[in-house]
Formats: C-alpha cells, structure tokens, sequence
C-alpha cells in the first residue's frame, strides 16, 4: 500500500469534484491593468516573501525595477540548473497525473502515489497547478485581476470529501536544511484551503521529496489552520506596503543574490 493512501487519500467512495465545491471560476474585474509607476510590490507569494524578508534591497530590484538576473554558468558535471530541472520534472508531474505522458525516472520513487493521483484525477477530485489568488481582505480573485494581493500555486489539490482536503507539493531540491522554510509553505497552502472552502474540516498537507524518497506529511484540523492567518496576514502586509528598501547585507542573504557586485552590480553593499 502507498504512503499517499496511509497518510491521506483512502479507498472510500467520496463525493464527486464538482459536488465537493471544487469550482475555481473567478469573475475578473473590468479594471485589470496598472497603469501607475510601481512604487510598491503590490502583490506576494510565498517566494516574494521570504526575498523580502531576506533582503528588502533585493525584493525591490527583483519585482519593482524588475532587473534581469545575470546568465549563471552550469554547475560542473551538470547539464540544468536546479530550478530548470525542478519545473521539467513538475511539468512531467503534471502531464502523468493527466494520462499524458509515462513517468519518467526522476518520479519512479513515488510511483505508486502518482498512479493513484491519476486515477483520482479520473473521478474529478483532484485540481493541478492551481492559481489561487486572494484579495486584501483573503477572497478569491482572479490570478490577474488588478485587486489580487496574494497568489498561492498548488501542484496537486485532491478533494477527498467535502470536509477533507489533501494538499500535494512535489519537491526536487534537498529536504535537509529546508525543513523550516518547506513548512512554513505547508502553513500557507493549507491556510488559503480552508480560507477558500469553508466546508473543509481537516487539511492533509504531503510533501514529496522525489530525489529522496521521502513522504512528509502534516494534518490540521480547521482550529488549527486558521491559527496562521495573523502571522501571514501581517507579514504579507509587510511586503505590500512598504516604501523602503534598504540592503540586508550578510553571507546568508548575498550568497545567491544576483543584484550584488559578483552579480549585475545594483548593490554595492553584498558581501
């Protein structure tokens, strides 16, 4: 038996996905463009969020003046970058679970999650990549609509019942060392679920570690999840509304920056 149907998805008979209340159909507002100079960073993701807390300097470059980072060479005895190689083997993740391609190897470890993803995917329970975007005030809006705050993308959302959600992100990179930062996107995703169907009552969140063969997984209960709504809230506000940018200079926030002086140089503060 696979660790998907041990920790969340059962055999049961369960309601079908249009019956769940999984209809993600938002009404865009007819004022969809900015036309104003940004002078803010009017929208957060979770990625935007931990840029801005790291180093607001860099939030800034990256999605006010919108610098294009540097072309970085291959790691040695690579031929893709990590994030090139995570979104082709999300991209494959994503096609399997349609019936449109067969697994390929970097997914074999969970492969008998992803068969029965697919087959959940058949009977209408399960959304892929979906865009949700939320307003100020946490209501849904369209993922381009010009009142949209915040935007969250799920790999996999499988409604399993109508109170029981199972929230599915696929990870490429290293487990260790990320644990902090990988559940406190659990926080986020299981958070914008239950704010989006009131119905749902508990929240599986699973992370698949595909390079490790590794399967974590978190459960909360409505009380809980909505426990977490003041700490994004304010934290997301943060990013939104703030109007300086200084540098964070530190070996941890400019190793990888790509704005510092071993990068395109609008920083001179980088160590």
């Amino acid at each position: 038996m696979s660790r998907l149907m041990n920790c969340a998805i059962d055999r049961s008979p369960n309601t079908p996905y249009a019956e769940a209340g999984m209809t993600d159909i938002i009404q865009v507002p007819s004022e969809t463009l900015e036309s104003e100079p940004m002078t803010k960073i009017n929208t957060w993701s979770y990625s935007r969020l931990t840029t801005f807390e790291q180093c607001k300097l860099r939030a800034k470059l990256a999605y006010i003046d919108r610098i294009p980072e540097p072309e970085r060479p291959l790691p040695p005895g690579k031929t893709e970058h990590a994030n090139d190689r995570g979104t082709r083997i999300h991209n494959a993740a994503e096609l399997f679970v349609q019936g449109g391609i067969e697994l390929i190897p970097e997914l074999h470890s969970f492969r008998e999650e992803f068969l029965r993803l697919r087959e959940l995917f058949k009977q209408g329970k399960v959304s892929l990549e979906g865009e949700w975007a939320v307003d100020r005030n946490w209501e849904p809006t369209a993922w381009h609509s010009s009142n949209v705050w915040a935007r969250i993308k799920l790999d996999a959302f499988v409604r399993m019942s109508k109170t029981h959600g199972v929230v599915i992100d696929y990870k490429t990179g290293k487990k260790f060392g990320n644990e902090i930062k990988h559940a406190e996107q659990c926080q986020l995703y299981q958070l914008a679920a239950f704010l989006r169907y009131p119905e749902l009552e508990v929240i599986d969140v699973e992370l698949w570690y595909t390079d490790q063969n590794d399967l974590t997984h978190m459960r909360y209960t409505r009380e809980q999840g909505l426990r977490f709504f003041q700490n994004f809230d304010r934290r997301g506000h943060a990013v939104t509304d703030t109007t300086e940018f200084p540098p964070n200079p530190n070996i941890f926030s400019c190793r990888w920056c790509p704005y510092g002086p071993r990068g395109t140089g609008h920083c001179d503060k980088g160590v």
